[in-house]
């Protein structure tokens, strides 16, 4: 459970790096307040809650089992331990 909220974390993150990383480029001063004014932070913001969003779109959309699939719950069989599949 932790790798998922750790990776829309990291998608999250990703406008404000790219934006550290143009700063860098530009020789401006990464740590100075003015080079992040307001503006630009809600920006930032604003895209990285969508470039989240559409992540959580996709991986709802393209993982798991397909929609008709049959779901059979972990079991013994024979004494072992048979993991839950789709079928």
């Amino acid at each position: 459970m932790i790798r998922p909220i750790l990776t829309e974390i990291g998608i999250f993150l990703i406008p404000f790096a790219v934006y550290a990383l143009y700063l860098v480029a530009s020789r401006s001063r990464l740590f100075a307040q003015s080079s992040w004014p307001g503006h630009v932070l809600a920006k930032l913001a604003l895209g990285a809650l969508l470039l989240t969003i559409l992540s959580l779109v996709l991986l709802a959309d393209f993982s798991g089992a397909p929609p008709v699939s049959t779901y059979v719950p972990a079991h013994i069989e024979d004494g072992r331990l048979v993991p839950g599949q789709s079928q």
